[in-house]
Parts: structure tokens; sequence; C-alpha cells
């Protein structure tokens, strides 16, 4: 999840997942919600997750999209944590030409950039009256 704005969707997410893995026989140990974009390699629960994987305590992973779990490097995640034993299992995976996963990268590079320049302007007030700086 992006930001905090996202709550509602992120729990129908979430009921879809449980759904879709009840169905299939899966049992859900754990949910993992993280707050944060998906071009962030620091967030909290998504370096526990990876940790619990390469420790053997996690076996399937399940996501809605790719890019909910991370949006570069997907296909060299998924491969790393299958030498772990787990399995990622994408519930909606559309198959996208090289064009538009290209076009949807870009979009997203600009909208984390300019999230981050929307965050830096809130502080531009108070550093111009920061009589120390």
């Amino acid at each position: 999840m992006s930001n905090r704005g996202q709550k509602d969707d992120l729990e129908n997410q979430i009921e879809f997942l449980k759904t879709f893995a009840n169905a299939r026989g899966v049992i859900v140990d754990e949910v993992i919600e993280d707050i944060g974009s998906g071009l962030n390699y620091n967030r909290k629960q998504w370096n526990k997750l990876i940790e619990d994987c390469t420790d053997g305590n996690v076996s399937t992973i399940i996501i809605a999209h790719r890019d909910r779990f991370i949006r570069f490097g997907y296909e060299w995640f998924e491969k790393f944590l299958r030498k772990f034993g787990v399995e990622i299992i994408v519930v909606t995976n559309e198959k996208l030409s090289p064009q538009e996963e290209l076009i949807q990268d870009l979009i997203s590079i600009v909208h984390v950039f300019s999230c981050r320049i929307y965050r830096l302007r809130k502080y531009k007030k108070k550093i111009s009256e920061d009589k120390d700086l």
C-alpha cells in the first residue's frame, strides 16, 4: 500500500486473497501489511518477510499483483526465494507487453518522485524561517 488513504482498498484486497487461499486449501498463517512504495526496499514488513523466507519460515506468498511485492526486479526475487522453497502466487497475473510494462514503470517512478517533491515543499517555509540555517 502506497499511502494510508488506500486502507479500504487494502482491507478488500486482504479479504480477497484470504478467500483465494482458502479456495485452494492454503492455510493463511499471517497477513503482512506494508505501507510504502514498491520502489522502496527499506519497508520494515517487507524486509521481515524476506528474512522469514530465507530462514525457512515461509513456504508460500500470495500477492494480488507483482508490483505489490516489488516494483522492479520481481523475477530476481521470485528466483531468489524459490531457492529457499518459497512459491509466490500472483493472483492477478495480467500479461503486459514490454512497452506497457515500461510505461507503468515510468509512471511509477514519476509518481514516487513527485510525492517526494511535494513532501519537501511543506518544509520549505520552515527552512526559510529558520534563522540557524
